[in-house]
């Protein structure tokens, strides 16, 4: 069922529309070397399939998990002597981001030079795959995941086509189930047309219902690589829910990394990191219930422990938020960093020898237990810092009662 034609084309309207750059130059053969970023099953190889068609010249098509640099400097070689005599090559190289950094530069002079079209297609992003000489020369166009609606289409579209599809058949389906089956492929036509192909051959008498759909079914596959973006994509879009207080965000994307088979200690030290940067002491339980939250699960395990995850997940969004110990830390840091490193007060030294105390080690200094509520007025950091103040708490949960008994110590210490 891949695409023959450009207007058999489905989806990536951004892109193929009419009156679209993408679809007009391909229309007047006025293409460059390009990257096609998108997932699985959206149309990037039916895509390069289609340029190559409608342009003038040889395709080469290369795999990236099969091909190494010599076969990259062989296929270079012919398009150059193809180039001297006016033919030109469209090479399409399916998985570009397997190809490791020599290989991409094999591409380099002739990609230059303009003795090919590369068109690259990734489900990688770019940024990090492709090396930035080859990427400069690259326009990177982003393929969208297809819709229900899309997805729908073409499920009906295989149904009807009687050459290629299911059309010499007499099939009985619902809209209902296709808009299931779409739903349930995650915007991937591959895996859309694999599912009514399975419920097709489990259907003997032709009628595709909604228990054989659910047995074919099974288990819905959710989109997600452990090392690749998504990954990143995923534990962003939890940390940020949880920090946005909404509890109902956090455990939806929480369930994407959970059923995506993301290693759940992973996602642990994650949450045990929001509850120091995001909440700290507006409510210091936060901390808490994240690190007891690593022990809860290491002694249930999966997927008991998964029910850890979701309730410290929730814990933490609905928590009171404060950065301020994270700023606070973030000043001293460039404090550091940007002042000098001053000698420790003399009154905060201790002095172990005699010698040290003539030298005056720890003279000035004031033990706060000797004075009335353990305040004393003594000063503790730097001269070329005197005064600075780091730490401003919020005046959320905890942190409130934080900050009135911050301001009674100023007052005891006459600093207020």
């Amino acid at each position: 069922m891949r695409p023959r034609r450009l207007d058999e084309f489905m989806g990536q309207e951004h892109l193929m529309g009419q009156g679209k750059p993408l679809r007009v130059q391909i229309e007047r053969d006025q293409l460059g070397s390009m990257i096609l970023w998108g997932p699985p099953g959206v149309g990037k190889t039916t895509l390069a399939r289609l340029i190559a068609k409608a342009g003038r010249g040889q395709f080469v098509p290369f795999s990236a998990v099969l091909s190494g640099i010599k076969e990259v400097k062989a296929v270079m070689a012919d398009a150059e002597r193809a180039r001297r005599v006016g033919i030109r090559t469209v090479v399409f190289v399916d998985e570009i981001h397997r190809f490791n950094k020599a290989q991409q530069d094999a591409f380099l002079p002739y990609v230059e030079r303009g003795d090919v079209i590369l068109i690259g297609a990734t489900t990688e992003n770019p940024s990090f795959e492709v090396i930035s000489a080859l990427l400069s020369r690259c326009r990177v166009h982003i393929l969208r995941a297809l819709t229900a609606d899309e997805l729908v289409r073409i499920l009906k579209t295989a149904l009807q086509d009687k050459d290629r599809g299911l059309g010499d058949r007499e099939i009985s389906v619902s809209d209902e189930l296709l808009e299931r089956m779409a739903l349930f492929s995650n915007g991937d036509a591959r895996a859309a047309l694999a599912t009514l192909e399975a419920a097709v051959a489990s259907a003997p008498a032709g009628e595709i219902t909604e228990g054989l759909l659910t047995d074919v079914l099974e288990r819905k596959v959710v989109l997600y690589d452990k090392s690749g973006e998504e990954h990143y994509n995923l534990i962003s879009a939890l940390h940020k829910s949880v920090r946005s207080s909404d509890p109902d965000a956090a455990l939806y994307w929480l369930g994407r990394m959970l059923e995506g088979g993301e290693d759940r200690i992973y996602i642990l030290r994650r949450m045990v990191r929001m509850a120091s940067e995001d909440i700290g002491l507006a409510d210091p339980r936060a901390l808490e219930q994240a690190v007891a939250a690593v022990d809860a699960f290491r002694l249930i395990g999966e997927p008991e422990g998964d029910l850890v995850l979701a309730q410290v997940a929730v814990y933490l969004a609905i928590a009171p938020k404060s950065d301020a110990v994270y700023r606070a830390l973030g000043n001293v840091k460039r404090d550091v960093r940007n002042s000098m490193a001053d000698p420790v007060p003399m009154q905060l030294r201790n002095a172990p020898t005699s010698a040290m105390e003539q030298w005056g080690y720890g003279k000035g200094y004031q033990h706060a237990h000797h004075f009335e509520d353990a305040v004393t007025d003594m000063e503790c950091l730097p001269e070329s810092l005197r005064g600075r103040r780091y730490y401003h708490p919020t005046g959320r949960g905890v942190e409130k009662r934080i900050a009135e008994r911050l301001q009674e110590l100023l007052r005891n210490r006459g600093r207020e």
